[in-house]
């Protein structure tokens, strides 16, 4: 089946639009690089489009009616947005779910140290990355660090224009001939990802000096012991902005759109549609690069959880019609795919992979070679589907990750499969997956906005 390329079909005026979308997309996953800055952006945008906290309206003894709309934080790193419909909540639901997640380095627990009159951090890498495309980048540190009085403290370091970044070394390819010589999954090796903070010993000091410096420079700062990495969840990501990619300006390059693309067409999509019939919801959450377990992934049960909470706010709670609403519910898992790259063309089957600038992508199944692990949409909820993109001109095409014996993946749609409810994933073809610097198409972005707004409309 064929499929053009996406921007003939837009006149200058769509162009233009197209752009400005992109233009706030790009502020986002410049601004947002951890799961609470992410969640903390959403909470602050569905505010201003006037929703409330449902723990404040439950805490209160409020109730909840058609036309609310309200939001679930859970532990400032998962989100559910409901606004709620006309029908009663236990005729189901229509789910945006997206991951807000990505590949990082996460520090350790005990992570301060000296070698040789250098500091260094100590990092555990989260997600499945190349460890090799980390390294002699330029990070910054994104975090909190709680301390033992429950004094939270907000930590940015490497995103202002005049603020210093840390990184990983590598070897110079004169001395690195044994390295050369490893498989690519050796040639950094998870214990070797350390980041280097500092040399300026600590005037007075004459054991780990520099330590006893970066300490100080702590204690000034933020206020902080060494203790209080006890507590902390610190991460290094690439430092800097998105950019716009190409002499065309037609893509965008920037860190973590897998799967932030996703979670921010979903959530503005969310803010478009007005009067809905069943209710609408979208769904942020944690943990999917690891598996989705964790009181924060989509093992838990936080999502049934604020379901039943919403439901008893109605004045309708009961426990049969909240898993009648789990039920009858309707889902896009909003997750990205591997965009064909034709310079590695032989992992893919050209007919079923997804391309840039051929619009938003649908996976009916993901897995591992034999379907393993995987959510199999059915044929009518697809039919469906097509009908309703169709009837809003939006561009889609229907995809599979890789050849089938290449490898796979997995997303959120199965945990949410487990409630008999019908599951789909869908989302934006992503080049160099996984990598620090992922690349999008604009007009994929844009089209994958439109095709969650014709979800919520018509489903």
């Amino acid at each position: 089946m064929e499929h053009k390329n996406i921007w003939t079909k837009y006149n200058a005026a769509q162009v233009a639009e197209i752009m400005s979308y992109n233009d706030g997309y790009k502020a986002y996953i410049s601004e947002c690089k951890t799961e609470r800055e992410c969640v903390a952006r959403a909470v602050q945008d569905a505010e201003a489009h006037g929703y409330l906290d449902l723990k404040e309206i439950i805490r209160e003894g409020k109730t909840v009616k058609a036309g609310d709309k309200v939001y679930f934080n859970n532990m400032g790193k998962a989100l559910v947005l409901f606004h709620v419909g006309t029908e009663e909540l236990e005729k189901g639901m229509k789910i945006l779910g997206a991951h807000i997640d990505s590949p990082r380095m996460d520090l350790k627990q005990n992570p301060l140290y000296e070698d040789t009159e250098l500091a260094f951090l100590d990092t555990h890498y989260y997600g499945g990355i190349k460890k090799y495309q980390w390294v002699t980048l330029p990070l910054a540190l994104h975090g909190v660090v709680v301390k033992k009085d429950g004094t939270t403290i907000n930590l940015v370091i490497g995103e202002s224009e005049d603020d210093p970044v840390v990184g990983i070394t590598d070897l110079l390819p004169h001395l690195a001939g044994a390295q050369m010589d490893k498989k690519a999954g050796k040639v950094i090796e998870g214990e070797d990802l350390n980041l280097l903070i500092g040399s300026i010993p600590l005037e007075g000091e004459e054991k780990d000096a520099v330590k006893a410096n970066i300490l100080k420079w702590l204690k000034d700062t933020y206020d902080m012991e060494e203790e209080d990495f006890l507590s902390a969840e610190i991460e290094a990501v690439p430092a800097g902005r998105a950019k716009d990619y190409g002499v065309d300006r037609s893509m965008i390059i920037g860190y973590g759109q897998d799967d932030r693309v996703c979670a921010y067409t979903s959530y503005t999509a969310l803010f478009e549609v007005e009067n809905p019939d069943r209710t609408n919801v979208c769904l942020l959450v944690d943990k999917e690069e690891i598996g989705s377990q964790g009181a924060t992934g989509m093992c838990s049960q936080f999502f049934e959880n604020a379901v039943a909470e919403l439901m008893n706010c109605m004045g309708t709670y009961s426990e049969l019609k909240v898993r009648r609403a789990m039920q009858n519910s309707v889902m896009f898992s909003s997750d990205v795919s591997a965009a064909f790259d034709p310079i590695y063309p032989t992992v893919n089957e050209k007919k079923n992979a997804a391309y840039l600038n051929r619009g938003i992508s649908f996976n009916k199944y993901t897995g591992l070679r034999g379907k393993s692990g995987s959510n199999d949409a059915n044929p009518e909820f697809i039919a469906r589907i097509r009908a309703a993109l169709e009837k809003h001109q939006v561009s889609y095409q229907m995809t599979e990750l890789g050849k089938v014996d290449e490898g796979g993946g997995g997303t959120i749609a199965k945990y949410m499969a487990v409630y008999n409810m019908e599951v789909i994933d869908s989302g934006v073809p992503v080049l160099s997956m996984h990598s620090p610097w992922e690349v999008v198409s604009k007009a994929d972005v844009y089209e994958a906005k439109q095709g969650y707004v014709a979800f919520l409309k018509e489903m």
